[in-house]
């Protein structure tokens, strides 16, 4: 049978029966809210923790650029690992020069154009993550991501059934977030994030220590490395799905434009960004990879 053809009957019955489980879920979820318990469970645990007085309210100017950095970076570090694995044989491999403070008695760092492009990104990505990492705790944003209280975890079970009976939370994410916002950032920025780097540096050419590798093994590391683009990739869908389907002009606003009106800046800005993605995204063929990658190595087709 062709690959075509058998993702098409794969298709064909997956999508009925993931909307036959996506309707039964709401009318579900509404049944149950429907109970005077669970009415009263939404009046105690509205779907938000509530923030310390010192919480800062709105986003400042440099995390719009992180945003915006970050869905560039991660887009194409996410390409870049996909080509990894489906690719077939190279057409062209990358070599680290050896010479001045990188000279070293082994030999030269050799790796497909694929797996260097991949840790180019990666790079990027980190730099990226830490100057992140620097400006979230010393502008006080961290504590819109991070729990400050056990409340988070009843909010959070609120905030669900809210969502899946269809009935969302009502809230403003230029305040304060609700749970479910709350612990799903939490988990980008302070585990999915340094896992992927972590599993990364193991699965890497630049990898030589013999003992970690028994610590760290091989097909395990590539296992959790796989689930977090996995994690990744259902966490962007749901997001940007969230934000246009709860005020898209506001929402977009407030991650672009650093306001809270429902202007149309953030859209364009939005717009032009997604433009500048588009571009990059055809313009990364193997002659601009070779002219970049020459920079720093020796670019060969064998």
């Amino acid at each position: 049978m062709l690959p075509g053809r058998s993702l098409w009957i794969t298709l064909a019955w997956v999508v009925p029966l993931a909307t036959i489980a996506l309707a039964a879920a709401v009318l579900a979820a509404q049944s149950i809210r429907a109970l005077p318990t669970v009415q009263s469970f939404l009046v105690q645990f509205p779907g938000a923790s509530t923030l310390p007085e010192w919480a800062p309210i709105g986003f400042p100017a440099w995390l719009a650029w992180q945003h915006g950095l970050n869905a560039f970076f991660i887009l194409f570090v996410v390409r870049s690992g996909w080509q990894i694995r489906t690719a077939g044989r190279p057409t062209m491999f990358w070599t680290r020069r050896n010479t001045g403070l990188l000279h070293t008695r082994n030999a030269p760092t050799r790796m497909s154009i694929n797996v260097w492009l991949h840790i180019a990104l990666d790079a990027l990505w980190v730099i990226n993550g830490l100057l992140f990492y620097v400006l979230l705790f010393a502008t006080g944003q961290w504590v819109r991501i991070v729990p400050v209280s056990w409340d988070i975890f009843p909010n959070a079970l609120s905030a669900v059934l809210q969502y899946a009976s269809l009935d969302w939370p009502v809230g403003d994410g230029w305040v304060n977030y609700n749970a479910v916002q709350t612990l799903s950032y939490f988990s980008i920025v302070f585990v999915a994030a340094p896992l992927a780097l972590a599993s990364g540096i193991r699965l890497s050419p630049v990898w030589t220590s013999r003992r970690l590798r028994q610590l760290l093994p091989l097909r395990a590391t590539r296992a959790v490395h796989v689930g977090v683009m996995v994690f990744f990739l259902v966490f962007i869908v749901v997001h940007v799905t969230l934000v246009f389907a709860t005020g898209a002009l506001r929402n977009l606003n407030h991650m672009y434009a650093v306001s809270s009106d429902d202007g149309w800046t953030g859209f364009w800005i939005f717009a032009a960004s997604l433009a500048v993605m588009l571009v990059a995204w055809f313009a990364a063929g193997p002659r601009l990879l070779k002219a970049v990658a020459s920079i720093g190595g020796t670019v060969t087709t064998r």
